[in-house]
This record gives C-alpha cells, structure tokens and sequence, in this order.
C-alpha cells in the first residue's frame, strides 16, 4: 500500500491500525538539538485521546508514546525520530457480527474494491486511531516553527450542526481559551465562544441520546508565519495544506480566508489593499486568509475544515453484504457522537507539519 508518507524536506511515515498491537510514526528532517519529551507529546496526545470526556468515544487507550530513535539525552539528533503508540484497549469482538456488512459511510466497500480484502476491526488503516502517530509528530513540528520563526498553530470548534460560534479575531485564540472555560474547568466541546459552546454540548447531548452523531466545522489558525513559505504551482502552500487536512478521517470540506464566501462578493470588495505599516508592508484586510499565489503573506493563515457526523451508528440502518445481500446494520462499539473535540489537535498537527516542511524547503532556496 503508498500513499503512507507525506511531505518533502519534513517527512512523516506512519504505520499501524485500529486494532493492531499500536501505531508508529517515523520523522525525517527533524533538526538537531530540538528539545522534547514525552511529557511534551503527552500534552497534545491527550487532546486526541478516547475517553476524555462523555462527548468523546469511551474506548480507554494511555496512548503513551516511546520513543525508538532520533532522541538523546531529551534532544533530538538530526536522524530519523520514530515515536511508538502502543493499542491497549481494542474489543475486536464489537466488530465480528459486521464483517461482512458494509458500513454506511465507511470505507468498507472502497477498501474491497481497492484490495480485495480488508481489515474489518475498527476500519483498520483508515481509522482515524492512525491520527495519533500524526498528533506525536506534530509536537515536533510545532516546536520546530516555534523555535525558527515563532509560528504557532491554534485550532478550535466554529460550529456543531446549525450552532455557529462568533469568533472576531481568529489570530487572538489561545490555547488556554480552547481547552479551559472562564472558571477553570474543561471546555470539554474545545469552542472559545462559551456560549456557544454549551449550546454545542447540548446538541450533541441530544445526537447522542439518540443513537446518532453530528457534523461540524473546525477553525485552525497559524500566526507569525513569515511572508514567502510556498510554491506557485502544484506546491502551493494553500493546495499542500488542504490536502493534509484532506487526508484526516471524515473531513469532507477545507476553505481558507472568506473561502466560499467570496462567491458573492466584487472584485473590489474582496481584494485586501496593500499598505505599509511600521516598515513592513501587510493588507488592511485578510480575507485572501494569509496565502496569496499559493504563497504565505506575512498575516495569519486562516482555514476551516468541515467534518462529517460519525459513521458508525449503533442505530440501525440498511446496507449489503459483501454479495450484495440486502441486510441490516447497527454499529456496535464505543464511537464519539461528534468528531470535532478530538480533531482539533488531528487538525493543528497536520498544519504545523505543512508549515515545517515548507519552512525547511524555503531555507534550503539559494538567494
């Protein structure tokens, strides 16, 4: 099976599945003397985890991740860093009455049609448990566009179903903000806007209540991304970033800056006008959403994803069998009635890791 690499000067491999023994990421390009540790996974990987709270799926995983090379006395090398997540609380058995059904909305059907045979605990490959390997990886790349230009990618919940958040200035989020409410405790749905977020819960309450999911949009942010990073063709820094969102579990939507919104819109209320500001030129405005050309400008990158409800249901529902036998099917399983608490960190890792990798390639340029 390709296609289980991405990037170019940062490069990250990943293997494993659902229900194997674990996952496991290996990093090429990594800097030396990048400080890390597995506390400073953890902080992320516990973002992802299953179990953290009743939105989320109840599977219990530690997912405490060793390191197996590239590390050394808590700095990494400039060799290849491979990190291990390890699968502890798999119910395999959840899967067997399903083996041969065909899941509505899962990949089940396409892997037939692709292999010819397919791992059916969980979804196998394309679970999005994989993501884990992908969270540890963005750690690094997130200290890495720290340390070098003082990048930072923040991502957050915008919308549940027809709940929309008001969020005014994007770039101001903090991480705090996303994971705290004002009082201290979680902010368990990870939206800044706390009142929609309660009202986020309780849409997601009521889904859950009745053996359904829902869908929603996620909003990531990077800030302090220098002007430059990005190619004008097939490697647009915007086309790079889409596909790595593209290539999380169940988002069917990216759009950056005002995006589809621009539909509606003049020439001349769209562009962003140039001006100069304390030396450095920057636009008034940022609804080309810190890209232009496929080229970073200097100002935030802004992109949202849409991700689609759960497939797995444990109401039932009417599918085939492998033979084209008309069944029914109802998912059994510990399954996260929305999606979007736990992709909030899938999301930030997958744009920091773009945002590494093309910071690299714009060093290496000869000017």
């Amino acid at each position: 099976m390709p296609g289980n690499s991405f990037g170019q000067f940062f490069r990250i491999t990943t293997a494993g599945e659902s229900h194997g023994p674990g996952n496991v990421v290996i990093i090429d390009g990594v800097p030396p003397g990048i400080p890390v540790s597995v506390d400073d996974l953890m902080v992320d990987i516990n973002r992802r985890r299953p179990g953290q709270s009743k939105l989320t799926t109840q599977r219990k995983e530690a997912d405490a991740p060793e390191f197996l090379a590239g590390i050394f006395e808590g700095r990494t090398t400039g060799t290849s860093v491979a990190i291990l997540i390890r699968n502890t609380d798999q119910r395999s058995k959840d899967y067997s009455d399903i083996k041969d059904k065909y899941r509505p909305g899962h990949a089940d059907y396409t892997y037939d049609a692709r292999y010819g045979f397919r791992d059916y605990r969980g979804g196998g490959r394309s679970s999005a448990r994989e993501t884990t390997a992908r969270v540890a990886a963005g750690v690094l790349a997130k200290k890495l566009i720290e340390r070098d230009f003082g990048g930072r990618v923040t991502g957050y919940v915008c919308q549940v179903g027809s709940v929309k958040a008001n969020i005014p200035s994007p770039q101001d989020v903090s991480l705090q903000q996303v994971e705290q409410l004002p009082d201290g405790s979680p902010n368990i749905v990870r939206c800044p806007d706390y009142d929609a977020a309660a009202k986020m819960i309780d849409v997601i309450d009521t889904v859950r209540m009745d053996t359904d999911s829902i869908g929603g949009v996620s909003e990531i942010v990077a800030t302090g991304v220098p002007a430059g990073l990005g190619e004008p063709v097939f490697d647009k820094l915007k086309a790079d970033l889409a596909k790595a969102l593209f290539s999380l579990p169940a988002v069917l939507g990216v759009e950056y800056g005002i995006g589809f919104g621009c539909a509606e819109l003049r020439g001349s209320e769209n562009n962003d006008i140039f001006e100069s500001r304390d030396g450095t030129i920057t636009t008034a405005t940022n609804r080309h959403g810190g890209m232009l050309g496929g080229i970073s400008s200097g100002l935030p990158i802004v992109l949202r994803a849409a991700i689609k409800p759960t497939s797995s249901l444990a109401k039932e529902q009417p599918t085939v069998t492998r033979d084209g036998t008309p069944t029914a099917i109802s998912t059994k399983g510990r399954h996260d009635p929305c999606l979007l608490p736990r992709f909030v960190p899938m999301g930030e890792a997958m744009v920091a890791i773009v945002l590494a990798d093309h910071w690299l390639r714009w060093k290496a340029i000869d000017r």
